[in-house]
């Protein structure tokens, strides 16, 4: 039952990043590198008003969706209560979901979709590496133990 909700999970964040891009990436800016984003300006592309209004919207809304999410499926559709068992799930929840990040998402999606073109930015490089992938996630790891503890936590209280 844990791989199917993983893959929902996954597939969650998926739908939350396709809302943000819709059908034209500059809706999305914020996700990209500095110099991209500063062409998409002086191209009259977008605002940086803009771009950090959106980003703080998106970012609110997916952070509460995929917590809230979380929480429901570890503390209600698992019967999860106690701190141990709540955290080793949320890690693994919060572990698959940053690999599937960097991996599915910035790497296969980004880097192969013509979706995540800017027009006149083709020139700057928007696609992170494999070493900038690893060492993104490996950071992450470490943040995700410490926000696991955050989501049993919560679950305990709750639940």
């Amino acid at each position: 039952m844990i791989i199917i909700q993983l893959i929902l999970y996954c597939l969650l964040f998926t739908l939350m990043v396709k809302l943000a891009v819709r059908n034209n990436a500059i809706n999305a800016l914020y996700f990209y590198p500095k110099p991209v984003q500063e062409r998409a300006v002086a191209l009259g592309l977008a605002t940086r008003e803009k771009v950090s209004r959106d980003m703080k919207i998106f970012m609110t809304a997916f952070y509460l969706v995929m917590l809230t999410v979380l929480v429901l499926i570890i503390g209600l559709w698992n019967s999860v209560s106690d701190f141990g068992t709540a955290y080793l799930q949320a890690v693994l929840f919060l572990e698959v979901m940053n690999w599937y990040d960097g991996i599915v998402i910035d790497r296969l999606w980004v880097g192969y979709s013509k979706l995540w073109l800017i027009k006149g930015t083709e020139d700057i490089p928007y696609i992170k590496t494999w070493k900038q992938v690893l060492i993104k996630r490996l950071v992450l790891t470490l943040v995700w133990m410490v926000g696991g503890a955050v989501v049993a936590g919560m679950i305990v209280l709750i639940f």
